[in-house]
C-alpha cells in the first residue's frame, strides 16, 4: 500500500484537478438514468444493491427517483484497496445482503472502467442464483480496455480516459465526496 496522504496533499490534488463533469451534469446523467431503469424495471420488484464504496454516493441520488417498488441492498467488492490501480483478484469485504435466488437483480456502481470487479459481481450474482443481472453505471470511461464479458445495461455519462474521482469515485480512498467529477493532473 501506498504512504498515507497528508490534507495538504489531498488539497492540492483538487486544486489541481481538472472539471470535466459539474454538479448539474451529473444530475442530469442520474435523472436519465432513473427514467431507462423505471422503464425497463417498473414491473419486476428487483432487488438493488450498490457496490460499496464506490456506488453509495451514486444510488444514495439515484433510488430516490425509481418510482416502482424494490428492495435495496449492498456488496462490497474490490480490486483498489485504497491503490489508482487494481489487483488481479476479487475481494469480498461483505457480501450481497439480500439473497437473490430468482430474482431480477440491478447492479449500481459508479464507473465502468475496465470492467473486470464489475463483471466478477454479475458472475457473482447468477451464480447465486438471480433470474436476471442488469448493471448501471454513472460514469463510462472511454477506452479500449473494456472485459469484453460484460454488457452494461444502463450508462449516465461518458468521460474521457483519466483517473476520475468524485460522486462515488475516489482518489486513494478520498474525494468520493466532491459533487462534480474531476480528473487528475497528470494522471
Amino acid at each position: 500500500m501506498s504512504e498515507p496522504l497528508t490534507l495538504e496533499q489531498l488539497n492540492q490534488v483538487m486544486a489541481e484537478a481538472d472539471l470535466l463533469k459539474t454538479e448539474a451534469e451529473v444530475d442530469v446523467a442520474l435523472e436519465k438514468l432513473a427514467q431507462a431503469i423505471s422503464a425497463r424495471l417498473n414491473d419486476s420488484m428487483p432487488v438493488v444493491y450498490s457496490i460499496m464504496n464506490g456506488g453509495l454516493v451514486m444510488a444514495g441520488r439515484l433510488l430516490t427517483k425509481l418510482n416502482f417498488p424494490l428492495e435495496q441492498g449492498y456488496m462490497h467488492a474490490t480490486r483498489y484497496r485504497g491503490e489508482t490501480s487494481g489487483h488481479t483478484d476479487l475481494q469480498w469485504q461483505a457480501p450481497p445482503s439480500i439473497p437473490m435466488q430468482g430474482r431480477t437483480v440491478l447492479i449500481l456502481d459508479d464507473i465502468f472502467d475496465e470492467g473486470n470487479t464489475l463483471a466478477e459481481v454479475v458472475k457473482a450474482c447468477h451464480a447465486q442464483g438471480a433470474k436476471e443481472v442488469l448493471t448501471a453505471v454513472l460514469v463510462n470511461k472511454e477506452h479500449d480496455r473494456k472485459n469484453t464479458d460484460l454488457k452494461i445495461d444502463f450508462i449516465g455519462m461518458n468521460v474521457e480516459d483519466r483517473y476520475v474521482f468524485g460522486c462515488g469515485m475516489d482518489y486513494r480512498g478520498y474525494w468520493r465526496n466532491a459533487a462534480g467529477i474531476y480528473a487528475v493532473k497528470g494522471l
